[in-house]
């Protein structure tokens, strides 16, 4: 048993060593990966190390914030035209063209 181990005991450091290289070029490659990409980099126990909170942050804060209303609001316009057009497919072919004509009669 103690020639086994002493005959892999150069090869088990050897791998221990590799796979503790690979994991810290991984490490390294993923905290690249983040910067890249605008992904905030976190601490030893989670915190956000960057960005801290500055005028750019705020500032694409608000871009953000501006937009959302926007697509908001012409989210609501969607809903409402999607409900006029459930109505008109639901509704029966006569009572439709009687609005149709109350409609053209009131332009003239």
């Amino acid at each position: 048993m103690d020639n086994l181990l002493d005959n892999y005991a150069p090869m088990i450091v050897v791998m221990g060593m590799v796979l503790g290289l690979i994991g810290l070029i991984g490490w390294v490659y993923l905290t690249r990966l983040r910067i890249k990409h605008g992904y905030p980099l976190d601490g030893a126990w989670g915190q956000a190390i960057y960005p801290k909170s500055n005028d750019e942050a705020m500032e694409r804060i608000k871009l953000l914030s501006q937009e959302n209303a926007a697509l908001k609001a012409e989210m609501g316009a969607v809903k409402d035209r999607l409900a006029n057009v459930e109505r008109i497919v639901t509704d029966s072919s006569h009572q439709l063209t009687q609005e149709i004509e109350s409609l053209r009669l009131t332009k003239n």
